[in-house]
């Protein structure tokens, strides 16, 4: 999914680089890369959402979904470098509260 760039392992986090639109449509596929990724290496999860332009509830939904998964095995997952009128809809829903969103 060119959306989706597994970096690998740092400091002990997957690092996932997202970029473009992620929205309904693409929804399904981003969460099995994402989980494909972190079921060969379970650790804490740290997305890189620099180039990220666009989200869809779906994918608000899928973010939770992952964080569920990560948090039931003991980890963490961070955003980091969302653009604000993203970063609104995880405030908008308190997700911040949940999830570190940087």
């Amino acid at each position: 999914m060119q959306e989706v760039t597994i970096k690998g392992m740092e400091n002990g986090a997957l690092h996932i680089s997202l970029s473009g639109e992620i929205e309904m449509g693409k929804a399904e596929e981003f969460y099995r890369v994402v989980a494909e990724a972190y079921n060969a290496a379970p650790a804490n999860i740290c997305f890189d959402c620099e180039q990220l332009n666009f989200i869809d509830s779906t994918t608000l939904g899928t973010f939770v979904k992952i964080l569920k998964a990560v948090k039931s095995d003991g980890h963490t997952m961070k955003l980091r470098g969302l653009q604000s009128k993203i970063k609104k809809l995880f405030l908008i829903c308190s997700l911040d509260s949940i999830m570190e969103i940087a």
